[in-house]
């Protein structure tokens, strides 16, 4: 006669007896490899803490300096800046003439001409040194100014000195140092004019 289980869930008792197995074995490769590869085990159930640096931004300061000249004061710096250009065109043509000269390219009295045209020229560009000037309440500027006319001054007699030179009986020693004194003069007249402009515009 046939013997029936009356358990109608056979399964109910094999099931955790696998699941317990799962385990046991589970636990045991686990152990087993760390062991082998010398590793700590450690709770996975780790929480990091993610730690961000606050960087401070930099201030960022930015220094203005703003200098507002009046406007009289502006004019007269344009002006004198105008000068200077000119007296570096009259350089230039009384450097040209008297190269000409000493390498012969021009005759006796074209050379005359020239050195005579320079005298009226410096003539001229000494009155405009003087005129109209700076603004008589900037006591600076003033005396500045008066050292600009001094120098233009200077100029206009190095002209003078070489029309003498040049006709001179001497073999150019006096038209040369009349020349040197001349550029001298010219290059202290641009500095002075670069000096009082950069006084007036550097804050």
């Amino acid at each position: 006669m046939e013997t029936f289980n009356n358990d109608p869930k056979p399964g109910r008792l094999v099931l955790p007896l696998v699941l317990i197995g799962m385990i046991a074995t589970t636990y045991t490769f686990i152990n087993r490899v760390a062991t082998e590869n010398n590793l700590d085990i450690v709770d996975t159930d780790v929480s990091v803490e993610e730690t961000v640096e606050e960087v401070p931004a930099e201030e960022e300061t930015t220094t203005t300096t703003t200098t507002t000249l009046p406007e009289n004061v502006i004019a007269y710096l344009e002006e004198i800046s105008s000068e200077k250009i000119q007296s570096i065109d009259i350089a230039d043509k009384v450097l040209e003439a008297n190269d000409n000269w000493d390498n012969q390219n021009i005759t006796y009295q074209e050379a005359k001409d020239d050195f005579a045209e320079f005298i009226e020229d410096t003539k001229q560009f000494l009155e405009t040194v003087k005129e109209p000037g700076p603004p008589t309440t900037f006591a600076g500027l003033v005396k500045s100014h008066e050292e600009l006319i001094s120098l233009a001054e200077l100029i206009y007699l190095d002209t003078e000195e070489l029309l003498a030179g040049l006709t001179s009986s001497d073999t150019g020693e006096r038209r040369s140092s009349a020349l040197e004194s001349f550029n001298n003069n010219i290059d202290l007249f641009q500095l002075k004019i670069d000096e009082i402009v950069a006084i007036n515009t550097t804050s």
